[in-house]
């Protein structure tokens, strides 16, 4: 299944407070409970003006859908072709 990096912008991210964020992650958790098991949030970086989320879906229609059922933008989503790390270089 493919796997998405969803860039959303959001000022100030990087300054939420631990509650916040976990009321944040608790409304993504029961919106992807919603849609059903083909949507998958992996992880997510925050920084001082945006968070990138990693999922995985069957496609990007499914990332919008859980974007706008949630409140979440979803100002770039860019699906992942490869990985790579140090190891590569071997």
């Amino acid at each position: 299944m493919p796997k998405y990096i969803i860039e959303r912008e959001i000022p100030g991210a990087g300054e939420l407070a631990y509650r916040e964020l976990q009321n944040i992650s608790g409304k993504s958790c029961g919106v992807l409970c919603e849609l059903g098991p083909k949507i998958q949030w992996v992880e997510s970086y925050v920084t001082d003006d945006k968070v990138y989320c990693v999922y995985i879906a069957p496609n990007e229609e499914l990332i919008r859908e859980h974007a706008e059922k949630g409140g979440f933008p979803a100002n770039r989503i860019s699906q992942i072709r490869t990985v790579i790390d140090p190891t590569t270089a071997e």
